[in-house]
């Protein structure tokens, strides 16, 4: 069925280093995006499929999770997310004869953009033990080798059932409620590698991990903070958001190590301005902060917020606010003045005028937004960082507002409504009771294994089974070696998989791959009526999902149906869960979710309605703060200054522009001008000078940590970059090997692929690689 070949890797010397670009979008987003989907849809299903995208009476996008407003384009779709429906939807197939040609060991060796273009997955397909190549199988056959190894442990805690954040919430709550009724909370989810920190810290403060505005607060804030975050890449349709904050007055402080081109300039290609125009500038200024300085910035900001109401007393803070609904506001204040401006300087690397004048900012605003991503979650001091924007919000009432709140924008479509369901290692009390109090069996109640956990668990042998549903654990996970160990002890491995991807290669003694239907594909019920699964955005709106495309293949099915399935051939038929009329009604697992979930009353009614709803939210719709004292807290952290040895960098990990997590859409990054190739490490000119290395050469990064050797990552090409002096960036998946398994972030237990010791190492002298040097 393929339109062309499956691509081949570029060559050495391929790469070629250009120029980074001063603004996003406009008619190259709109040819990338239309060129990807003739590649792997053709003309017709390209047409057909991207018109569904994000509409009310279509499917929700695979890529991200930004919320979508409520009259909406056409084209609902960024480019990024065109890429991501072209991956899905490609015609491009794996059959069992692909698996026949290609051993375990050859796709180990290759690379997540060769596996990824090989299409999709067809047939249900295993790798006994004593075998280096997978086989065809029947589903009967697939889910007896499960139960077979899940029923023959010691104990359920012996397991590990991953989840990605494209999982739909009828599929995560089947899944968890699969996984308890088992006997085991060990549900580590791609929350555990991304935005943990945030909700431990919101959690901690607010009294609730989600965000606490809607698109309406966005357009409707005076100050907005994009922080540690790069819309043009990740979420490009937030960069449409921003347009319009900016068109209603709106004020957009950019906080990042890397100038990012979406928000230097957005050229929208949805409107005559951004195709002909010169777009519109977003952010009207740009902090280039040193790698985990925020903390130090905000309270920094705060003391100077203090400081002013030292100055006018009444007429800075929010003294009713702050006495009615929080607590802690004075020995925060205490810590505040004692808050040292050298500290400050080092932290951020930023110059105190700068510090000063983005103040003279938040005093001109009367509501504000702070927005952030990976760039503040994935710090050892991230939960630290998170709480101090909350008390630099609380300070005026920037919480519980129209125009003004906490913003994490989270990465992978519905992984915040993976969590809503269920999809948690650290369950709470009062959610195992509804569970129980709807089905009658005792779900286990000991905390079980996030992601970091579960890795060092079947590094030691201590889970010997690992189910994934969804996603590329081998790829996304901290540690490349320590991960892949892990992985290749267990007794049996599972995805569940729409594509290929190098988690299959990287697998178990034993291994199973359950191929899956897709966002973009039709569900059909057992009357043969097309079904709806339904998602959470980023902003805690519900809505339906409908697939339109035919089935890739016969023997696939949906993820509910495999959840299913499986229970019934583990747990037998009947019982306390009824698991067959969960398959063949998915508005019986809705109305299960509706007695147990709070904020989902009359669900199946009220997601049938256009655009869906929106989920409870205390903080935001009655300033309640569902915490122990129901009052927002105040928190003391102590400002880190994070200093490297003499002669190391700090790296952090980040995404290109033709990828969305680990899928690799294609080896350009044109925004920082990097194409035909992925290993690149960014690195300032001085800092390079410094290390005697040339702009082009290659080297090898080598990370350092405590009592531990030294982790390597070969042959990337030094790039000199606008980048803050002691500190890198590299891609990942390639730079996660460098990232310690041991080194997490406090509390959340979070990988800190943010703030890495690095040092260069030259390999040899450049020649010909010199070729594509940036112009100068």
């Amino acid at each position: 069925m393929a339109r062309k070949a499956p691509r081949e890797e570029p060559g050495e010397g391929a790469l070629e280093v250009t120029a980074p670009k001063q603004w996003a979008a406009g008619i190259p987003a709109v040819t990338h995006a239309l060129r990807m989907g003739y590649d792997q849809m053709g003309v017709r299903r390209t047409a057909l499929t991207l018109l569904k995208v994000n509409q009310k009476n279509g499917f929700d996008c695979p890529g991200c999770a930004w919320p979508e407003p409520d009259h909406r384009h056409t084209a609902e779709f960024c480019e990024n997310g065109a890429k991501a429906v072209a991956e899905e939807a490609t015609v491009r197939r794996v059959t069992p004869e692909f698996f026949a040609a290609h051993p375990v060991s050859e796709l180990a060796g290759r690379s997540d953009y060769w596996l990824g273009q090989q299409g999709r997955l067809t047939r249900p397909m295993h790798k006994p033990a004593d075998s280096e190549t997978y086989v065809p199988v029947t589903w009967e056959t697939a889910f007896d080798i499960v139960s077979r190894e899940l029923g023959a442990l010691r104990s359920a805690d012996e397991a590990a059932f991953y989840t990605s954040g494209r999982t739909s919430n009828e599929a995560a709550y089947l899944y968890q409620l699969f996984v308890r009724q088992f006997g085991t909370n060990n549900l580590p989810d791609c929350s555990n590698m991304c935005h943990e920190s945030s909700g431990s810290a919101l959690t901690e403060t607010i009294g609730i991990g989600k965000g606490s505005v809607r698109l309406d607060d966005l357009y409707d804030a005076e100050l907005i903070f994009v922080v540690g975050q790069n819309p043009g890449t990740n979420h490009p349709r937030m960069l449409s958001a921003l347009e319009e904050a900016k068109r209603r007055g709106a004020h957009v402080v950019a906080v990042n190590p890397l100038p990012e081109a979406g928000l230097l300039r957005f050229r929208n290609p949805q409107n005559a301005r951004g195709l002909a125009g010169g777009g519109t500038p977003l952010a009207d200024r740009f902090l280039q902060i040193r790698l985990g300085g925020d903390l130090a910035l905000f309270q920094a900001l705060s003391r100077l917020l203090l400081d002013a109401e030292d100055a006018a007393p009444g007429t800075v803070l929010d003294h009713d606010f702050i006495a009615e609904h929080t607590d802690g506001f004075e020995a925060y204040a205490d810590q505040l003045r004692t808050l040292d401006r050298g500290d400050v300087a080092e932290a951020t690397g930023l110059p105190l005028d700068a510090i000063e004048a983005t103040a003279r900012d938040v005093l001109s605003a009367r509501s504000v937004v702070v927005c952030w991503a990976m760039g503040l979650t994935q710090h050892k001091h991230s939960v630290p960082t998170i709480r101090e924007v909350v008390n630099f919000l609380l300070l005026r009432g920037n919480i519980g507002r129209p125009g003004a709140g906490v913003c994490p924008v989270r990465g992978h479509s519905n992984v915040q409504g993976d969590r809503t369901m269920g999809i948690h290692e650290k369950p709470a009390p009062a959610f195992l009771d509804a569970l129980q109090g709807e089905f009658g069996f005792e779900p286990p109640r000991r905390h079980g294994f996030d992601a970091v956990e579960t890795i060092r668990a079947m590094g030691t042998g201590e889970v010997k089974v690992f189910f994934a549903m969804g996603g590329n654990f081998v790829s996304a996970a901290p540690d490349t070696a320590a991960t892949e160990r892990a992985l290749r002890g267990c007794r049996l491995t599972v995805q569940v998989s729409t594509k290929l991807n190098r988690s299959h290669a990287v697998c178990g003694r034993e291994a199973l791959i359950l191929p899956t239907l897709g966002r973009t594909e039709r569900d059909q019920g057992p009357d043969g009526a097309n079904r709806f699964v339904t998602v959470e955005d980023s902003m805690g709106m519900v809505h339906a999902s409908r697939g339109g495309l035919p089935s890739a293949s016969p023997h696939l099915l949906s993820e509910p149906a495999i959840v299913c399935r499986l229970a019934q051939s583990l747990f037998g038929p009947g019982g306390d869960v009824p698991w067959a009329a969960f398959e063949a009604d998915y508005d019986a697992v809705r109305d299960s979710i509706a007695r147990v979930v709070p904020g989902f009353t009359d669900f199946n009614t009220r997601v049938r309605r256009p655009g869906g709803f929106t989920l409870p939210h205390a903080p935001r719709d009655e300033r309640r703060f569902p915490t122990g004292t129901g009052k927002a807290h105040f928190t003391v952290n102590p400002v880190e200054v994070l200093r490297v040895p003499p002669g190391r960098l700090l790296l952090q990990t980040l995404r290109s522009h033709d990828q969305y997590n680990t899928t690799i859409y294609g080896l350009d990054d044109r925004y920082r001008g990097i194409h035909q190739g992925r290993r690149v490490v960014f690195v300032h000119p001085d800092d390079l000078a410094e290390r005697g290395i040339d702009d082009g050469e290659v080297v090898d990064l080598v990370s350092e940590w405590p009592d531990s050797p030294d982790r390597r990552a070969e042959a990337f090409r030094a790039v000199a970059y606008d980048t803050p002096r002691g500190c890198c960036a590299a891609y990942f998946p390639e730079a996660n090997v460098l990232v310690p398994l041991d080194s997490v972030a406090d509390t959340s237990n979070t990988p800190t692929s943010k703030s890495v010791v690095v040092r260069l190492e030259r390999r040899v002298a450049p020649a010909a690689g010199r070729e594509g040097a940036r112009p100068r």
